[in-house]
């Protein structure tokens, strides 16, 4: 019978000596030799009837390893279940000399495995916790701005005879010249789109008034600012302005013509809705902006609330024993070298600290995850990529992608995790005591920055 004994290396890490005596395995060897000869196909024998000892003298040595290796599988993972043992990964093999199995000589052996405990830990109480949530106050000028937004993402396109305006959109080509306007041979000819409020105000005088076929002369320093001339040199395939002239050659000219606040576009925008008249729209909008930035308060709370539970929870981990689990974690084939590990390990630590602490949480707020979950989350991201409202009755050709969806474990796995990670947010903002205060969206902005910069 199989003994298994442990011992403790330092805190949190164990040594595992397991024992098998050849009782334990000559029967499962013996039977696989059988299997085997029923199996092998070796010329100059009918199939299943190949002799065992021939069979053993090729095969002998592979199959007993094989089955040994089970065995003492088997015991480890029986001995940690009895024992409860409650370890990180897996348990690790100690030396292992395998040249000590002899087929022909059965008898017993002596394997070490090295494991890691998990610890106990104390979460710190959040009803005790202070922490500021903010709250984003809609202006009327925010208001204006969403509406008018909205008016031009689903305005109209029409197509004027001149550019007249900053919202002009002019289909231009890109033609590389000299600093005389001369065409380089080989150079840049792309493709591309730009407002007319892109350009520079001293350099708009070249281009209102401009028609299809017309040509403009520019170099990309002179015709726009810092941040339109990045986009454009990336769209080109710069790294920079300087010295860089371009004929524009005019291939369209275009004009999104805003749409009418009426009730075919407030139908539009929110169907099944009782959105009728000019205010009725505003106040929803300005409820759906509320939200939006209430959402970004949330997860910048969450973020705090993040690190809060990773800072003042103190986790005692096998530090040794973790480490030379990582080393054997590389691409198969590859070990990774001790700066590689030390490198690593700072955030692999902070990884399993919250893992250990979500685990904890888990369990003291009883958070689960229901299969009609998992299907809704399916539902709204498959709506979220088409760009669509979720509708109120599933159809057919939802609830089959969804079906193929939920035989994906790792879809599965992954929408589980994500839905239990947002239920144990919102449980601990439940929590603790969240001070409301009001700011503009430009402190937010300024304060979300700090609050990033302080944590990375």
């Amino acid at each position: 019978m199989a003994t298994v004994t442990q011992q403790e290396v330092a805190p949190l890490h164990k040594q595992l000596n397991i024992t098998i005596n050849k009782e334990d395995y000559l029967p499962s060897f013996e039977k696989a030799l059988k299997d085997y000869s029923k199996k092998a196909n070796i010329p100059g024998f009918r199939k299943g009837m190949v002799p065992a000892g021939l069979i053993k003298k090729m095969y002998g040595t592979s199959l007993f390893t094989d089955e040994i290796l089970k065995t003492v599988d088997k015991e480890v993972f029986k001995f940690i279940e009895d024992e409860k043992l409650d370890i990180f990964a897996q348990p690790l093999p100690l030396d292992f000399n395998l040249q000590q199995l002899d087929v022909n000589n059965p008898a017993a052996y002596t394997f070490t495995f090295e494991v890691g405990m998990k610890p106990e830990i104390q979460v710190p109480d959040l009803s005790k916790e202070t922490v500021t949530r903010y709250k984003v106050s809609i202006t009327d000028e925010m208001l204006l701005e969403e509406v008018e937004r909205m008016r031009t993402r689903y305005g109209n396109m029409t197509e004027p005879e001149s550019a007249q305006s900053d919202e002009t959109v002019l289909n231009v080509t890109f033609i590389e010249t000299d600093a005389d306007g001369n065409e380089v041979e080989g150079g840049i000819r792309k493709d591309n789109s730009v407002l007319v409020k892109y350009f520079k105000e001293g350099f708009k005088q070249n281009v209102i008034g401009k028609k299809k076929d017309d040509m403009i002369q520019l170099s990309l320093e002179e015709a726009f600012d810092n941040k339109e001339a990045e986009a454009i040199l990336q769209d080109l395939g710069l790294d920079s302005a300087i010295g860089k002239h371009f004929k524009l050659l005019i291939t369209k000219v275009g004009l999104v013509e805003p749409r009418e606040l009426n009730e075919e576009f407030f139908t539009q925008l929110f169907p099944n809705e009782e959105v009728k008249t000019e205010e009725d729209f505003r106040n929803r909008v300005r409820a759906e902006l509320q939200k939006q930035w209430d959402a970004e308060s949330s997860n910048q709370m969450q973020h705090t609330l993040y690190h809060t539970l990773l800072d003042k929870t103190h986790i005692d981990v096998p530090a040794e024993f973790l480490k030379r689990w990582l080393k054997t974690q590389g691409k198969e084939g590859e070990v990774k070298t001790e700066e590689e590990i030390e490198a690593e390990f700072p955030t692999f630590l902070n990884q399993l600290k919250w893992t250990l602490i979500t685990d904890e949480l888990v369990k003291k707020a009883g958070i689960h995850v229901q299969q009609d979950e998992i299907r809704q989350f399916g539902k709204q991201q498959l709506f979220g990529y088409m760009g669509m409202a979720t509708m109120g009755e599933e159809q057919d050709w939802v609830r089959d992608y969804i079906d193929r969806m939920m035989k994906d474990r790792k879809y599965v796995e992954d929408a589980h995790n994500r839905i239990q990670t947002q239920k144990l947010f919102e449980w601990a903002e439940s929590q603790v005591n969240a001070v409301d205060t009001p700011v503009s969206k430009e402190e937010f902005a300024h304060l979300n920055e700090e609050h990033n910069h302080q944590h990375h």
